[in-house]
């Protein structure tokens, strides 16, 4: 079998594989690294801890949001009703509309109970405004994460809420996200937060509020995938946008060689954008580890496969021995989180 077949095989392995490493723990002496999974229940765990406490009425009405006005002993000023997308309410009786987005509930009583009292319709009116269901604070998240959703912050909401509540992060999220705050204005201003500040270091900072109109987006980063003779074959996340990712390092994410990799055969498998083929680069991994060569730097997506072939076997028994690693190789991240 030629070496241009085995790669092929293995770019297909390593594209369909599934999640049977999440279980490995790291080669001493190796960059420290973690399944996604881990990087999750970090997520849930700080966000459970760290909940804003609320405080009563502090939540401004808005369009959407269903409300209750209860007006005491006076039944027939008593409804419920939604809050149209301007932002107002109606009121029997009372021949204008009320503005009630930009309220809290309080202030609502107050504004209902002045103009019925003002206008000689109810004396001394004792008004209550009950919030029946909340949709006009929308949180959007979207990016790398499991479940994109909107998300409805009925009270101050942290960061690590949201990305807990859209089930934390995908195997293909970078090392930042952003967050876009809208103003009443329209104006947007853009926050990034460095997620190994927010997840692995727990920084407070990190962790920002988050309100009503913004959008928290996690983009993706490049992936790099080892596979054949490492002691942990993996798709490993690239830091910093996928750049400065090279063959040393991923080995060293990978735990390194094992005794019997052929280092001077190794090949990078790399997917052409425009044809959509894949290309072979053969890689001396060798000469590179004993510096007579220049490092090689990997892109994303990018496949570095070590054969694995003591006493020159058989492509064919390594093509069968990388079947058995990467079948179930899963997204690793290395030192981020």
């Amino acid at each position: 079998m030629k070496v241009r077949a085995l790669c092929g095989f293995v770019s297909l392995l390593v594209i369909s594989a599934g999640t049977v490493l999440a279980q490995q723990k790291p080669v001493p002496g190796s960059p420290a690294v973690e399944t996604i999974e881990q990087a999750n229940q970090k997520i849930r765990l700080l966000a459970a801890s760290v909940v804003p406490a609320a405080q009563p009425g502090e939540y401004d009405l808005g369009p959407g949001d269903t409300i209750k006005v209860d007006v005491f002993d006076i039944p027939e000023l008593s409804r419920q009703m939604q809050i149209d997308p301007a932002g107002y309410i109606s009121v029997p009786l009372i021949p204008q509309r009320i503005q009630a987005a930009g309220l809290t509930p309080y202030q609502l009583e107050a504004r209902i109970a002045d103009l019925l009292e003002s206008r000689g319709l109810v004396s001394h009116p004792q008004v209550s405004v009950f919030v029946v269901e909340r949709l006009s604070q929308p949180v959007t998240v979207i990016g790398a994460v499991e479940h994109p959703l909107v998300y409805q912050a009925q009270r101050p909401t942290t960061l690590l809420e949201v990305l807990s509540a859209a089930g934390g992060l995908t195997d293909t999220a970078g090392d930042y996200l952003t967050i876009t705050h809208s103003d009443k204005s329209g104006q947007e201003d853009v926050q990034r937060v460095n997620l190994q500040d927010l997840i692995d270091r727990g920084d407070p900072k990190a962790n920002v509020m988050v309100s009503g109109g913004d959008v928290v987006t996690v983009p993706k980063a490049g992936i790099v995938y080892v596979v054949g003779a490492v002691n942990r074959s993996g798709g490993f996340v690239m830091q910093n946008q996928g750049s400065d990712m090279t063959t040393l390092k991923a080995l060293a994410l990978a735990g390194g060689l094992v005794g019997s990799a052929r280092a001077g055969s190794a090949v990078i498998i790399r997917k052409n954008g425009a044809t959509g083929k894949n290309a072979e680069i053969v890689v001396n991994l060798k000469k590179i580890l004993s510096r007579k060569t220049q490092d090689v730097e990997l892109l994303p997506n990018d496949i570095l496969f070590i054969p694995d072939s003591p006493g020159k076997r058989a492509l064919a028994r390594a093509g069968e021995a990388a079947l058995s690693i990467t079948t179930g190789v899963t997204v690793l991240r290395a030192a981020q989180f």
